[in-house]
């Protein structure tokens, strides 16, 4: 059984014991042993991390380039091998986590690019013989906490901007996947990572998390999971007075109007809604769908739910793979039952026998809801998606926006008023159009509104409103 420990300060550092990967594909499948810290390892790694600050912060543009490339460029030569390692610990398909992986690639490429691209403002002040210089600057120490749906792509995109802009990082994986932090923070440190600008501390939030977040060497938190854990890292953060960035989940809506092309709507709501075992903050877990087209709507769903093959990721004839855990797959048979007695038709939601002992579970549409209902206003992160049948666009809009989340919302329609009307009022901080609400592109920020987002948004070059602080500079007349 091999054995991967922490990293603290260039030392790759045993915990107090060590945690088994286990597959939720297999029970059989034990990926590694992984060592967990503990808040004496935590708070000696921000240490280091403060010192190491240092001299990173003052490097030059050319270092984090070739860091950030060099690291991207072994991230996409072992796509292969990472995709399966993905695979095993997540549950993710083996194309989905290969995807996975070429985005963590891609995020680093492009922040290697921002690294060389850091720029400020020369302005004429409104005083005579004044000049001002307005330039921005690292914030020092960040603590990084990523959840288990996405354990390459999200530590990517946390990691890379908070080194491209002059930060050293302690990043804590979910304890579910710690594989793919490992193998992440392992390439940085074969790339070249000074010791001390990356450090990896594995194990649980309550020990981790919470030191980090208390720590006086932590100058932010950058905090990726549910909306309960955030608002207490919220409250922490603020009474410390450390900088704080929130993702925290959704309750996103999928708009089909009656004008929508059928085989679209379908096209988007199956992949919004089951794909990556609908594990994903931007899922589609509400479809409010026109009277006119309701019931073609779902007796189209219903056909093409049954011919999604549910099982082991790494088949590749496998669409969806397993919960992720048995706590998770409880929590969906929950909301699925609770849906059920408040009135809800379900269709779909068993159990799946598969050839290994895994947590599979057919994709659950429940039909005949109304928004107030349970399944409608609590996210259940799982392969379960409500519809809401509604009268015309008008009561449309109005239940996309009967949540208290605001992340991602959808709509399938062919008129250009309805898209252009919504995409402007509708509640959210991402609005996809005939394209499902799960799916973001790099380049572009990633953030939502209400109690799904706090903060900056992550992603792109907004990415520097969270990594850097503004250092506003006048300089008079004479100085040579």
């Amino acid at each position: 059984m091999n054995q991967y420990r922490n990293l603290i300060n260039g030392e790759w550092v045993a915990g107090d014991h060590w945690r088994p990967n286990v597959s939720p594909s297999d029970s059989k499948d034990v990926i590694g042993e992984y060592a967990d810290a503990d808040a004496l390892q935590t708070e000696i790694a921000a240490a280091a991390a403060r010192e190491a600050f240092r001299s990173w912060s003052k490097s030059g543009p050319q270092e984090r380039f070739e860091l950030l490339d060099q690291t991207a460029s072994i991230i996409l030569s072992r796509k292969a091998e990472l995709a399966r390692l993905l695979s095993r610990e997540e549950g993710k398909t083996l194309s989905e986590a290969a995807a996975e992986v070429q985005r963590a690639g891609q995020i680093f490429k492009f922040f290697a690019g921002e690294a060389l691209r850091i720029n400020g403002e020369l302005l004429p002040s409104i005083r005579s013989g004044l000049t001002v210089e307005v330039t921005r600057e690292p914030i020092g120490v960040v603590g990084l906490i990523t959840p288990w749906n996405f354990p390459i792509a999200i530590p990517a995109w946390k990691i890379a901007p908070a080194l491209a802009y002059g930060n050293c990082v302690v990043i804590k994986p979910a304890e579910l996947v710690p594989g793919c932090a490992w193998e992440l923070v392992k390439i940085l440190s074969d790339a070249g990572a000074p010791p001390g600008v990356v450090n990896l501390l594995m194990g649980p939030g309550a020990a981790v998390g919470e030191a980090l977040v208390r720590s006086s060497n932590v100058d932010a938190i950058s905090f990726t999971g549910s909306a309960m854990t955030g608002q207490t890292v919220a409250e922490k953060c603020v009474s410390s007075g450390k900088k704080v960035q929130l993702e925290m989940g959704g309750k996103n809506p999928m708009v089909v109007l009656d004008d929508a092309d059928m085989d679209v709507a379908v096209d988007v709501c199956i992949n919004g809604s089951f794909y990556s075992t609908g594990q994903r903050c931007t899922a589609s877990s509400r479809l409010i769908v026109g009277r006119g087209i309701h019931d073609l709507f779902v007796e189209a769903m219903h056909a093409r739910m049954r011919l999604l093959k549910v099982g082991n990721p790494l088949d590749s004839q496998t669409q969806i793979g397993p919960v992720v855990d048995a706590r998770q797959l409880a929590q969906d048979e929950r909301y699925i039952r609770l849906a059920g007695r408040e009135g809800g038709s379900v269709f779909g939601g068993a159990r799946v026998d598969a050839d290994t002992e895994g947590f599979f579970l057919a994709p659950a549409l429940v039909t005949g809801t109304h928004p107030s209902m349970t399944i409608n206003q609590e996210e259940v992160f799982g392969p379960v998606a409500s519809v809401i049948q509604v009268n015309d666009y008008d009561e449309a809009l109005a239940v996309a926006n009967d949540t208290r989340f605001g992340l991602s919302a959808g709509i399938c329609t062919t008129s250009l008023k309805y898209a252009s009307h919504f995409k402007r009022n509708v509640e959210a901080g991402m609005v996809m159009i005939n394209t499902p609400t799960a799916g973001v592109d790099y380049h572009v920020p990633f953030g939502g509104r209400k109690k799904s987002s706090y903060g900056a948004r992550e992603q792109g070059s907004y990415a520097q409103e969270f990594f850097t602080t503004v250092k506003t500079a006048y300089i008079a007349a004479g100085v040579v």
